[in-house]
C-alpha cells in the first residue's frame, strides 16, 4: 500500500511541467532565420531584431492552467518602435491569449508594459503600466498565474493586474483551450511608441532582448485536457493575501497609465460587465 501511495504521488508530480526549464529542451525557436539564439548550455535565450526581421520562440508543450515565470532584460538604449513579448496563446480565430508586451521608448524615457487578455478570439481588455525600475539594465521576473478562477500578472513577485473569471456576467474566460508559451521581438513602430509617432531608429540595430530563468509549474495538456488534478492545490486555488492586495493597489495607484475599464471615450454607453469586479 505504501509503495502504491508513493508511486501515485510520483506519477502526479511527473505530470506537472518541470518547475525549472531549459531552453534547449523545452522551447524551440520558430522564426527569425537565425536571429534567435540559445546560449550558455540552454540557460539564456536572445532574440534579435534588425530591419529585415525579428525573431521568436515557443514552448514545446501546451498547458491548461499553471504559473509561468520568465526573467527578461529588455532592449537597451533607444528601443523606440520595438515590441518585446512574453505571452500564452492557443491557435485559431477563437483563440485565448494572456499577454505581456513591452513597448520600447527613446533613451531616458520609460518602457510601457502593455497587458491584455483574450478569450474566444475577443480581446480589448488592455491595461498599461510604467515600471518602477529600468527593465533595460538587469533581468527582472515577469509571471502569469492562470487558474479557473483568475489570471494574475506579476512583476518581480508583485501583482500588477488581476483578471477574474466573470462568466456569471456573460464574459468569456480562457479555461478550455490549451496554450503554449510564446515570446518574440518585432518592429511595431506604427503603434508601439506614442501611438506610432516615434519610429524605430534602425541605426541602433540590431536590437537584442534576453530571456532566462524560464519556469513552468503547470499542467501539461494532453488531447486538450489537463494532465493533473486541481485537488493537488498550489496555484490551482491560489488567491491574493492582504499583503499582495496592498501591493496591487500600490502599483495601480502609482504606475497604471491606462485601464480600459476607465476609458469613457471608448465606452460611452457603459463599461464592459467585468469592470464591475473589484480588481479587473
Amino acid at each position: 500500500m505504501e509503495r502504491l501511495v508513493l508511486f501515485r504521488a510520483w506519477f502526479l508530480a511527473a505530470l506537472v511541467a518541470a518547475a525549472s526549464a531549459n531552453f534547449l529542451s523545452d522551447v524551440e525557436i520558430t522564426w527569425g532565420d537565425g536571429r534567435g539564439k540559445i546560449l550558455e548550455s540552454g540557460n539564456l535565450l536572445q532574440l534579435t531584431l534588425d530591419r529585415a526581421s525579428g525573431s521568436g520562440f515557443q514552448s514545446k508543450q501546451e498547458y491548461l492552467f499553471g504559473r509561468f515565470d520568465m526573467k527578461m532584460k529588455l532592449v537597451p538604449g533607444n528601443s523606440a518602435g520595438t515590441v518585446t513579448t512574453y505571452y500564452l496563446s492557443s491557435l485559431g480565430p477563437t483563440h485565448d491569449e494572456i499577454d505581456f508586451e513591452f513597448l520600447g521608448n527613446v533613451s531616458g524615457e520609460p518602457y510601457v508594459l502593455h497587458t491584455n487578455v483574450y478569450s474566444q478570439g475577443k480581446g480589448d481588455k488592455e491595461q498599461q503600466f510604467y515600471l518602477w525600475f529600468d527593465p533595460r539594465l538587469a533581468f527582472h521576473t515577469y509571471s502569469i498565474l492562470w487558474n479557473p478562477q483568475q489570471i494574475v500578472f506579476y512583476v518581480d513577485g508583485t501583482p500588477i493586474r488581476v483578471f477574474r473569471n466573470s462568466e456569471s456576467l456573460g464574459v468569456p474566460y480562457p479555461k478550455s483551450q490549451a496554450m503554449r508559451l510564446y515570446a518574440s521581438l518585432w518592429d511595431g513602430d506604427d503603434w508601439a511608441t506614442r501611438g506610432g509617432l516615434v519610429k524605430t531608429d534602425w541605426s541602433q540595430a540590431p536590437f537584442v532582448a534576453s530571456y532566462q530563468g524560464y519556469a513552468a509549474d503547470a499542467c501539461v495538456s494532453s488531447a486538450g485536457r489537463p494532465s493533473c488534478s486541481p485537488s493537488r492545490g498550489n496555484w490551482w486555488d491560489q488567491g491574493l493575501d492582504s499583503g499582495a492586495v496592498q501591493k496591487l493597489k500600490w502599483v495601480r495607484d502609482n504606475y497604471m497609465i491606462y485601464d480600459y475599464c476607465r476609458d469613457t471615450k471608448r465606452f460611452p454607453q457603459g463599461f464592459p460587465p467585468e469592470c464591475s469586479s473589484p480588481r479587473n
